[in-house]
């Protein structure tokens, strides 16, 4: 009988909306042989510093397994992290105890485990094998150092996995800065992990308990996740599906799936689904009937299960203690802030208190399965309060407006669809996205949204013109399109590892203007003329001054536009001035400037002349000046701020005259 492996699952600690699928796939699989897995999200040194305090428990309760050492946590935990010798006092053990430099001693030892690197000592090590997840180029350093530092935590013998999207794409640049040869594309063969084992992996359900084993909440949890389909029959020079997806699979039914995490990891809200072109799939009918069998079909309605019972029950199963010791504490403690009567409030804190639940580090298995049958009973009166929810699928990936049709419309019209993304990256698919667009919204789908792709072969006009015209969409058919423009980032070479990159029609300027005005929109453009003329403006003239506009202007807008009535040099009427009063050589020189930097401190040079450096002055990064305490514009946004509504509407109504300079 093969020995239990200690498997170590990683994803590296970028931000991100969904969780590592592969990841939870690979855990199933482990499980499923039998195997120990543990999932950490984060910087590996965290991680260590996590294992090393519970290492340093358990070995304390080895020693003397009647003390609570749990209840001890944040101060062997704190000893350990700083070194402080006040902490081991906080530890109250008495001195003249038998066993007292047994103890002392231990506790010293794992303060030398993460200072003195002990861990990196064989005997020490304790995975087996290790896989690390990887996810866009530009997280290339991120991802490349956290597989350095994991790697060193492996047994010599042990083995190391890399794989993922970056994996893919770049195997050989993440070899040489990692030593790893990555494992390229699906694990969508049998013995892809062992040679004896013809389980596929990619076809296991998802575990979607590990996602309770961290701290990190990914934004789109409550799902379930999965694809029916696989790959896609388009080949864009900007998308890294057909290196990753090559072979496009028509139908993998996912109903079954949906019930073996239902059964295990209780009910989740909404049906997300991964579908690189779904439209593609000649059994689209069975796709979506598929979909209404899993219990999404128009109007479907959700009730949050009893998170506390099935975290109880998890638990008294044994089905992954990391995880759910962790979902019960933060049920527990979710329970008790929502609880408005004092008297029950002090009752289930008096509980929590007693025993050692209201943090994570004193909480221990057997006494969140004691607590709960003391809780209980007012836990399901809270429990029944929530109201049901109405339930969602979201093809996230976008579908191809060129592959509708109305009946593919009509079909998708009977799902829980919402948002229906339809990709509009680039205005040659104009007709067929209106066309797309229109069908849908015959058959009563009202909420749209899309990716809209800038800054590849594309010219800022062109965004421009893209969200007029799902704007205007929203008026003709009274439906709800949120755009949410998306800068292009290339899959290879030069600035695959950041996010510099500027299109050939594009400039930094340009690009830096875009972003500006999506932190003052919150990234999305969505029903509304005038909040889109305010935002991008009325047409391509006030279009490009806004990108030409001084990013601390573009959002402040309102803000400088006010500054004239006081008569501030700073005013956005002095910044047409400044720029009108250019000539047209100086004009040409002064936007040349502006366009290829990165201002933080613009540069002046005497051979500008004196008119393109005061043009130029109005580029310095003024945040700072409005928000900071201490700024020299920070009394007059307070004061701004302070002003009637209707003073501020009027001068947002007005706003558009100002958008007057000459190119």
């Amino acid at each position: 009988m093969r020995k239990k492996r200690n498997i170590l699952l990683i994803e590296p600690n970028y931000k991100n909306k969904f969780p590592p699928i592969g990841l939870m796939k690979l855990s199933t699989y482990f499980k499923t042989v039998g195997d120990n897995v543990v999932f950490y999200k984060g910087e590996i040194k965290d991680f260590i510093l996590e294992r090393a305090i519970e290492k340093c428990i358990n070995k304390l309760y080895s020693i003397a397994p009647s003390d609570n050492w749990r209840s001890k946590h944040y101060a062997i935990k704190s000893f350990i992290k700083t070194r402080k010798a006040s902490y081991i006092d906080d530890l109250n053990i008495p001195n003249d105890r038998e066993d007292y430099e047994l103890i002392i001693n231990w506790v010293k030892y794992y303060k030398d485990y993460i200072w003195q690197k002990l861990y990196l000592n064989e005997e020490e090590k304790e995975w087996d094998w290790i896989g690390v997840t990887t996810l866009f180029t530009f997280y290339f350093d991120i991802t490349a150092k956290t597989i350095n530092e994991v790697k060193q935590l492996l047994k010599a013998n042990g083995k190391i996995m890399v794989g993922g999207v970056l994996a893919t794409l770049q195997p050989k640049e993440l070899e040489e800065a990692t030593g790893i040869k990555p494992f390229v594309g699906l694990l969508n063969e049998p013995g892809a992990i062992d040679k004896d084992n013809d389980l596929i992996i990619d076809t296991l359900p998802l575990d979607y308990s590990i996602l309770e084993e961290v701290e990190y909440r990914y934004e789109m949890s409550n799902a379930y996740y999965g694809s029916l389909t696989k790959g896609c029959v388009r080949n864009c020079a900007f998308c890294a599906v057909p290196k990753i997806e090559p072979t496009y699979q028509a139908f993998m039914p996912m109903s079954s799936r949906v019930e073996i995490v239902k059964s295990t990891f209780g009910e989740q809200k909404d049906l997300l689904l991964m579908d690189n072109n779904v439209l593609a799939s000649e059994r689209f009918e069975d796709i979506i009937n598929d979909i209404i069998q899993a219990g999404f079909q128009r109007g479907a309605t959700y009730t949050i299960p009893n998170q506390l019972e099935l975290s109880i029950n998890n638990l008294k199963k044994g089905i992954n203690d990391r995880a759910y010791l962790r979902k019960a504490q933060r049920e527990y403690a979710n329970f008790l802030s929502s609880i408005k009567d004092k008297d029950l409030s002090y009752k289930i804190y008096s509980i929590l208190y007693d025993h050692g639940l209201l943090t994570l580090g004193t909480s221990t298995k057997e006494n969140a399965i004691k607590a709960y049958e003391l809780v209980a009973e007012d836990y399901a009166i809270f429990h029944k309060r929530l109201r049901p929810k109405q339930r969602i699928v979201d093809f996230n990936q976008g579908v191809d407006a060129r592959l509708f049709t109305e009946e593919k419309a009509e079909l998708l019209s009977k799902i829980a669809i919402s948002p229906l993304r339809i990709a509009f990256d680039h205005l040659a698919v104009k007709e067929e996205y209106l066309q797309a667009i229109r069908w849908s919204a015959k058959y009563g789908i009202r909420n749209f949204s899309n990716y809209l792709l800038y800054n590849f072969n594309d010219k800022p006009i062109d965004l421009y013109e893209r969200l007029d015209i799902n704007v205007n969409l929203c008026d003709e058919l009274g439906i709800n399109v949120y755009s949410f423009p998306m800068k292009y980032h290339p899959l290879m070479g030069d600035h695959s590892h950041d996010r510099d990159f500027i299109g050939k029609h594009w400039n930094r300027k340009y690009i830096r203007a875009v972003q500006a005005i999506l932190n003052s929109t919150k990234g999305c453009i969505g029903r509304g003329v005038s909040f889109f003329h305010k935002a991008f403006g009325k047409d391509s003239h006030e279009f490009f001054t806004l990108l030409e506009m001084p990013d601390t202007y573009i959002i402040y807008r309102f803000f400088f536009e006010w500054l004239e009535q006081k008569g501030h040099p700073l005013s956005m009427k002095q910044w047409v001035n400044a720029i009108n009063a250019l000539s047209s050589s100086e004009s040409e020189l002064f936007f040349t400037i502006i366009h290829a930097s990165d201002f933080s401190q613009p540069e002046y040079k005497e051979e500008y002349g004196e008119r393109i450096n005061h043009a130029l002055s109005f580029y310095v990064n003024m945040r700072d000046e409005i928000s900071d305490t201490d700024g020299k514009l920070k009394t007059l946004k307070d004061e701004f701020d302070s002003l009637p509504k209707s003073e501020i509407d009027y001068i947002k109504q007005s706003f558009a005259g100002v958008l007057n300079i000459h190119k």
